[in-house]
């Protein structure tokens, strides 16, 4: 299974404002370009948290943000929408 692009964007659209509006933009940053690196594994612990996850996110969600963290640049656009949203920019601009 692969992610679209579109799908992928609205991934990443979803996680940085929801991060942003628990004001947690700046210690998502920081945390991500610091674990950066460490992307795939990060989504492979998903997927043996699975069980206890799946109260939280459907099953199709969970195998899509595994999709999504399985590539380090999906990572850096998380970052950079984070980013993005502190400085008050739209996706548009």
């Amino acid at each position: 299974m692969k992610l679209s692009a579109d799908r992928r964007d609205q991934l990443i659209e979803g996680l940085a404002r929801r991060l942003d509006s628990w004001s947690l933009a700046t210690p998502a940053v920081a945390f991500l370009e610091t674990h950066k690196p460490l992307s795939f594994i990060a989504s492979q612990s998903l997927l043996a948290f699975q069980p206890l996850l799946t109260m939280f996110l459907d099953d199709v969600s969970l195998e899509e943000y595994v999709l999504l963290l399985e590539d380090r640049s999906n990572i850096e656009r998380v970052i950079c929408r984070l980013e993005e949203l502190q400085h008050g920019l739209s996706t548009s601009e």
